[in-house]
């Protein structure tokens, strides 16, 4: 791999990560990327300012995340393999997917509207004050299925890449695009930069992410469906890379998603995504066990390279 890790030390730290994850969940003080969101804004202050808004976006985007990146980098070769996997931790957000999303799945069924209302707030952009149960449950299920990839696999992908400094790279410069990638009076050409990077680098990772969700769909029908959506509605979905990951996503769930949704106060008419029935509440859980699920399949599959690559090694021997 272009970690310079072998395959099997790859398998070993990426399973490491992900574990240590699953049992810590994300710090309850001091999380890097808040901090880094802080630093963000403080940068976006002094520089979204005045003409060549395209060119100051580019400044801070480098400002923001290469010297991070360097240091990452810089301290793994003084730290080693550990540090390698204490970055992954600090950059995956597997656990926090289902920490902030089964809250909202208990509301619903407790019919608790205005706890769900709030809780979903927190996770997604649009709307929710006066969210119905179903818009609610769509929500949440679509940004399981959406940051399934940003939190979890574009994370993994990035470390197989380039170890704990390569996954820092991609958080911060998704992070970014979470910040700055919208297509504001504020943002449009000073955000043009991250949008566009964070399009490049999830490019890769966004299509295998879609991918496994038409693997791992129950039966062929659920796999031929996620297929099918992928190919004909991602293409209409305005993220390159949020497209196929919801519409492959949806349609392994056998969910209608997408759709028409409220921001900023006005109707904003999006494409549909999959095919079947309106998201519920237990389809929360549905999609969770999915990211999960995902994630299991892309640690075996490092392991069954890794294991195919020691059997090669004690061949030649």
């Amino acid at each position: 791999m272009l970690s310079g890790f072998s395959l099997p030390l790859l398998a070993g730290l990426m399973t490491a990560g992900v574990l240590l994850d699953l049992i810590l969940g994300e710090t309850r003080r001091w999380h890097p990327l808040v901090g880094f969101g802080k630093l963000a804004g403080a940068i976006e202050r002094a520089l979204n300012l005045g003409r060549a808004r395209f060119m100051r976006g580019a400044l801070a985007w480098t400002l923001a995340v290469v010297p991070i990146t360097y240091a990452a980098w810089w301290l793994c070769g003084l730290a080693g393999a550990a540090l390698h996997v204490f970055l992954l931790y600090l950059c995956l957000g597997l656990r926090s997917l289902r920490d902030h999303n089964q809250p909202i799945a208990a509301a619903l069924v407790a019919g608790d509207l205005g706890t769900a209302r709030r809780l979903t707030a927190r996770i997604v952009s649009r709307d929710t004050a006066n969210a119905d149960a179903a818009s609610l449950a769509k929500a949440s299920t679509e940004s399981l299925l959406e940051n399934g990839n940003d939190a979890v696999f574009g994370t993994l992908f990035w470390f197989a890449i380039a170890g704990g400094p390569g996954a820092v790279f991609f958080r911060l410069a998704n992070t970014l695009d979470a910040m700055w990638g919208y297509r504001t009076p504020r943002y449009d050409w000073f955000g043009c930069c991250a949008a566009r990077i964070d399009d490049v680098l999830n490019y890769v990772p966004a299509r295998l992410t879609a991918l496994s969700y038409v693997v791992l769909g129950k039966t062929m029908a659920d796999k031929k469906r996620a297929w099918q959506c992928w190919r004909t509605q991602a293409p209409a979905w305005g993220s390159p890379n949020a497209g196929p990951v919801m519409a492959s996503g949806a349609g392994a769930l056998g969910l209608a998603l997408g759709g028409d949704a409220v921001y900023d106060g006005e109707l904003e008419r999006r494409p549909p995504l999959g095919s079947g029935l309106p998201a519920a509440a237990r389809d929360i859980d549905r999609a969770w066990r999915l990211v999960m699920e995902t994630t299991v399949l892309w640690l075996v599959w490092v392991a069954l390279a890794a294991g195919l690559f020691y059997l090669q090694g004690r061949h030649v021997a």
